[in-house]
Formats: structure tokens, C-alpha cells, sequence
């Protein structure tokens, strides 16, 4: 089996490739990339809210941001190690699903990806839209929205050379947008006076925890999607470390800016965009636009991200393995649509849902996360039959029963430790209230997936490409495989 790769290269401004695996060809760009991009994606006022919410939910100022601090590292690490899967294999994260759970198989996380990009993409859209409003004075709560999803469906459409473009300049207008009212933040409070106030508990600091390791870890589904043009000789150390470095350092900074906000019991939990322009004074509608661009950055990955997610769900079932530039652009709109449509419905409702929402996500996606790492690094270790990830009759069939049982098993494994407003474990409540339900799944996901793996999985002796394409075997001699997929 082998699989056409010759859709039109995507050298222009506008991108065309989409789920296909990208040519040696028309790899570009450096590392450094992606420090910018998600340091741009988590410079931002969501990552911001996530921070504060360590301190409404109970945590000291300093307890809130140590917690944030190690669930962003450990967070971050499983993060950037999806993004080390973009070079070496010049695919979108969750075709490399396919490796795990089957071609039909991996629709299940695939699902679940697409609510996770609408759900971000509408609460990035109402905050915008607030800050769009006030910056032009629109009475109409829509049409901030409106407007902030016309520019979002714009970036994705032109694609990965404009998003990183995007990521670059919210990454230095972030700095010193955040930079001022950090500023402000010193002059007019009492900011020493933000610690102390409350005593330290386990359950606090577990929260903590669990919404900056959570943030971090809904990345993983995409952020592969951003790193798949470098060539394939980029070190995986590398992309590695800028990927890591420019995600945790960003959102620990807007966290801990957040968690000082809260308890200095500033009104930002009532009215997150007014309280910055407020705070901002006289530069209020220059911070009005630090907030458009940094969620303009992120909101395009959902926008990006969620297009290739659905197409791949899709194309398992139908057999398609390119789409041509005008379903391409149909599936972005639709996406932007959706997003839209479930901003107006839920913009009064933001800050009371966000919390379980990403607590729900970090539930949902960590036993994949842990099925997919352990696979490509200490199972396949790098070596994935490309071709065969378009067939489900090939290597990876359509369906593979011990991934979706270990991912399954992830998930029940959870119920007795979660803490959230739906349902407490009684797991959960013997610990006082802490949540540790997603480090339980890492741990168990990966001891359990791992052996059943080894005796199941029907490894490649070497990375196969497809038919007609040439890519560099790592190591420093770049011999050249162009083999075709046997089953």
C-alpha cells in the first residue's frame, strides 16, 4: 500500500497540505519557532484567568503559584515531547494516533480533540469580543465576538506560515503589554500583602497543579501540527526545548500574574477584560489589543488544529488521505462558525465553567497523552509505517483493542480520585478534596499499555515513507529511505 503524496506544495502564502505528511521538500524554518509561538500562545488572558482560579479555589498566593510552577514543568514535558513527533514524522499530532489505536480506532480521542478546540476557541472568542467592544465602543456584545471569529477564520485559512507570524508578534507585544501591568499592578496595590493570607493545604496546592499541568496538556493533541514543516534534521532536543521553554516560561508568568490579581482581591474574577483596562489607565485600549492578539494567536491553533482533527476523523472512515484548498477552507469556517455560535451562547457563563472544563480535558486526555508517548518513544521508538497510517487494513488495522482498553482504563482508573463540581471521588474526599486523579492515570495508562504494547504492536524495522518521497534517516550520515509500505 502507498499513498499519493503529490498535492500542490504549499511554498505560497496560502498553505495546502492538510493531513498528509509534509516533504522533505518544503521543510523550512528553525527551533526558535516554536519558542515564539508558544511563548505568543501562552502570553495571554486565559492562562491569566487559569492562574487566578489556583486562588479561588482556595490556594495561598505563593501556594498557588510553586503549584502552578510544577504542574506547568510537568505539563510542559509531556507536551514538548508531542512536539519532538512533528519533524521526525511531518504529520499533524493526531494522525500519529493512528499508530495507537487504529486507523477507525483513534477516532475516539479524535472526538473528544474537537470539543476540546471548540470549547477553548469559544471562551478565547468571549474575551475578545469583550475587549474588541471596548476598544471601538460597540454596545452590542456580539459584535465583538463576530468580529474576533471574521479575523480567526482569516489566519487559519492562509495557515502554518501566518500562525507562526502571529506567534511572533503576540510573543513581543505580550511581553510588553504583561510587562505594564505587571507594572501597575506593584504601583497601585499592595502587592506583599497578596501572601500570607491564607494557611497551606494539600488540596490547594493539588489544584494548582492540576490546572497548570491540565492547560499544558491540552496542547499535546496539537501542538505537533506546528513543528511538522521544520526539516527533519532538527534535533528532537531541539524542538524539545524551544517548544518547552516557550510555553512553560509564558503561561507561568500569566498564571503567577493571575494568581497575585485574585488575591489581592482585585475585581478581575467579575470582569476579567475591564479589570486590565482599568488597571492599564490611560494605555487601556493598547492592553485591549494585547488581549486580541495573544488570544488571535491561540484561537487560530483551535481553529488550525480543530480543521486536520476533523478531516482525520473523517478520512477513517471514508478513505480519503488529501483534501483539496476549498474543503479545506470549508471545514476552517465551519469550525469558526461553531466557535462563534457557542461563544453568544455561553459568554455570561465563562469564569463559572472554565475550571471544570479543564479539569474535565485533563481527564479525558492524559491516558492518551501517556498511550501515544510511551508508544513512540519506548515501543515503536520513532519507527511508524506512514503509509499505513491511510489504510485500515494495513499494518496498524482499523481497530487496536489493547490501546482503547489502557486509554479506557485511563479514564475509569480517575473516578475515585476526581475532584470536580459534577462528581467528588470518595477517593478524592478521604484526601480532604485534593485531585490527583490525573497523575493516577499517567501512571497506570502507561504501566498498563506498556507490555501489552511490546507483544502486540507490529513494529516497522525502520521508518517507512510513502511512495515517492525521500526523508533523512536520523544520524549525521542522512541516508535516504524511499520505501513503500508492506503490511
Amino acid at each position: 500500500m502507498s499513498i499519493d503524496n503529490s498535492a500542490p506544495a504549499s511554498t505560497g502564502a496560502i498553505e495546502t497540505r492538510t493531513i498528509d505528511m509534509v516533504p522533505e521538500r518544503e521543510r523550512h524554518g528553525s527551533p526558535s519557532s516554536q519558542f515564539t509561538l508558544w511563548f505568543g500562545a501562552n502570553m495571554q488572558i486565559t492562562a491569566v484567568v487559569d492562574g487566578a482560579l489556583a486562588v479561588v479555589f482556595g490556594a495561598e498566593a505563593m501556594t498557588a503559584i510553586i503549584g502552578l510552577l510544577i504542574g506547568n514543568l510537568l505539563g510542559g514535558i509531556v507536551m514538548a515531547l508531542h512536539s519532538a513527533q512533528g519533524p521526525r514524522l511531518g504529520l499533524p499530532q493526531m494522525i500519529s494516533s493512528r499508530v495507537q489505536f487504529g486507523v477507525k480506532g483513534a477516532a475516539l480521542p479524535l472526538l473528544l480533540v474537537i470539543l476540546m478546540y471548540l470549547g477553548f476557541a469559544a471562551t478565547g472568542t468571549v474575551l475578545s469580543g469583550q475587549a474588541i467592544n471596548l476598544m471601538f465602543g460597540f454596545s452590542a456584545p456580539a459584535a465583538g465576538i463576530v468580529i474576533f471569529g471574521a479575523l480567526t477564520a482569516l489566519v487559519a485559512a492562509v495557515g502554518y506560515r501566518l500562525i507562526h507570524v502571529v506567534g511572533r508578534i503576540s510573543t513581543v507585544v505580550g511581553i510588553l503589554g504583561f510587562g505594564y501591568l505587571a507594572w501597575q499592578l506593584c504601583h497601585q496595590y499592595d502587592v506583599a500583602s497578596a501572601f500570607g493570607q491564607k494557611p497551606f493545604t494539600w488540596t490547594s496546592f493539588l489544584t494548582a497543579m492540576a490546572l497548570s499541568a491540565g492547560w499544558q496538556m491540552t496542547f499535546a493533541p496539537y501542538v505537533a501540527d506546528y513543528s511538522r514543516y521544520l526539516p527533519s534534521k532538527t534535533s528532537t532536543a531541539a524542538t524539545f526545548w524551544t517548544t518547552f521553554g516557550g510555553s512553560v516560561i509564558s503561561a507561568q508568568l500569566a498564571m503567577s500574574f493571575g494568581a497575585l490579581v485574585a488575591a489581592l482581591g482585585a475585581n478581575f474574577v467579575k470582569n476579567q477584560v475591564g479589570f486590565l483596562g482599568e488597571l492599564a489607565g490611560p494605555l487601556a485600549v493598547v492592553i485591549y489589543l494585547v488581549i486580541v492578539t495573544g488570544k488571535l494567536t491561540v484561537n487560530c491553533l483551535n481553529a488550525y488544529g480543530g480543521f486536520m482533527t476533523m478531516l482525520t476523523t473523517v478520512s477513517a472512515f471514508n478513505d480519503r488521505k488529501q483534501f483539496s484548498p476549498a474543503t479545506r477552507l470549508v471545514y476552517i469556517l465551519g469550525f469558526v462558525l461553531a466557535s462563534v455560535l457557542v461563544a453568544l451562547l455561553a459568554s455570561s457563563h465563562f469564569l463559572a465553567t472554565f475550571k471544570n472544563f479543564v479539569l474535565l480535558l485533563l481527564t479525558v486526555f492524559v491516558p492518551w497523552s501517556a498511550v501515544n508517548l510511551v508508544d513512540y518513544y519506548l515501543v515503536s521508538k520513532e519507527k511508524v509505517d506512514i503509509p499505513a497510517l491511510y489504510d485500515s487494513q494495513g499494518r496498524y488495522g482499523a481497530y487496536n483493542g489493547v490501546a482503547l482498553c489502557s486509554y479506557v482504563l485511563g479514564i475509569v482508573v480517575q473516578i475515585p480520585f476526581i475532584n470536580q463540581a459534577m462528581y467528588e471521588g470518595p477517593l478524592a474526599k478521604a484526601m480532604g478534596g485534593a485531585d490527583i486523579s490525573w497523575l493516577v492515570s499517567l501512571v497506570v495508562t502507561s504501566l498498563v499499555y506498556y507490555p501489552l504494547a511490546r507483544k502486540t504492536m507490529k513494529v516497522p524495522s525502520q521508518m517507512i515513507y510513502p511512495a515517492g518521497q525521500a526523508a533523512p534517516r536520523s544520524g549525521s550520515n542522512a541516508a535516504y529511505l524511499n520505501t513503500a509500505s508492506a503490511a
